[in-house]
């Protein structure tokens, strides 16, 4: 078994905790870190048998067992995120980031899962692009993407935090990993906190604009989109598309130049609509958001582990 600690008691740290609890085969909890005395997810880990700290990086340094952790799941702010790694990675530890620092590469699993086990700190992008880029990936494998736009609806209720001091760094990295890892040439985030009673699921769209003239191509693609789809619903089940993958003519009218990165016009518009039901293992099923990035950060935890294992 691989040791893990978790920086940040809030929502997606204690979220990822009672999962690596629950059923990680190769991760065994070795502390769960924060800020506040008084946090419940400090509170539920006592609980459950796990060692705590609410002196935040300098007590995880300073804890008796902290030689033997050798992954450390970062799950507080981009800024701290920055702290956290400097202080850390000189000590030897693996960072796992789910903030939207990029200090490391962007990885989403279903994607790119195995280009970057070496690295020293993965980013595990953001929700809205771990919900999304896989789908801007599978279009991109058929034909060019010239630009993708996503957008992420949360419930505001599962926004913590750490969600909402984030809001600016969310659209910023998202973006990026939009091109990056999901291959369109210009890529936008934009993300809904819904206020809305009862929260309503985690919802996402994604758009594609692309040359596909022919309908051999757009069957091509829906196949792409719907495997891909399966891809990540095997780490994250309550992943689906919400209807048929939908194409249609670009208009000539419409213009579409501003978001282009040259001058070449595309055909078609890919729609794609998706929801994401989260597990409830600590916040209600809505909180879908949360859900895909602590199953996406554990399934490359558990990769990580796995070729730490292979290594020794």
């Amino acid at each position: 078994m691989t040791k893990v600690a978790i920086i940040g008691s809030g929502n997606i740290g204690t979220d990822l905790m009672i999962k690596v609890l629950r059923g990680s085969e190769r991760l065994e909890m070795g502390a769960l870190v924060g800020i506040d005395p008084a946090s419940d997810g400090l509170a539920r880990a006592a609980r459950l048998g796990v060692p705590t700290t609410a002196d935040g990086v300098e007590g995880l340094v300073a804890m008796p067992g902290f030689d033997d952790i050798e992954i450390v799941f970062d799950a507080t702010s981009a800024k701290a995120h920055a702290a956290n790694n400097a202080r850390l990675m000189p000590l030897g530890k693996r960072m796992i980031d789910l903030t939207p620092a990029a200090i490391g590469p962007y990885v989403v699993p279903a994607v790119n899962a195995d280009e970057h086990l070496d690295a020293p700190n993965v980013n595990m992008v953001t929700c809205g692009g771990q919900a999304t880029i896989p789908v801007v990936a599978a279009v991109s494998r058929v034909v060019p993407v010239a630009y993708a736009e996503i957008v992420a609806s949360i419930a505001s209720k599962s926004a913590g935090p750490g969600t909402r001091a984030n809001i600016d760094e969310f659209t910023e990295t998202t973006s990026e990993a939009i091109v990056s890892v999901g291959g369109a040439r210009r890529g936008k985030a934009i993300i809904v906190l819904n206020p809305a009673e009862p929260p309503l699921i985690m919802r996402d769209t994604v758009f594609c604009l692309v040359s596909a003239p022919d309908s051999a191509t757009h069957e091509e693609i829906r196949r792409s989109v719907e495997k891909m789809a399966a891809d990540v619903a095997a780490y994250v089940p309550g992943y689906r598309l919400k209807q048929q993958v939908q194409i249609a003519e670009i208009p000539a009218e419409q213009p579409v130049g501003t978001l282009l990165a040259d001058s070449s016009r595309p055909t078609h518009q890919v729609s794609v609509f998706l929801e994401v039901e989260g597990a409830a293992h600590y916040l209600p099923a809505y909180a879908g958001n949360l859900d895909i990035m602590t199953s996406a950060g554990l399934q490359i935890a558990e990769r990580i582990a796995q070729r730490i294992g292979a290594a020794r």
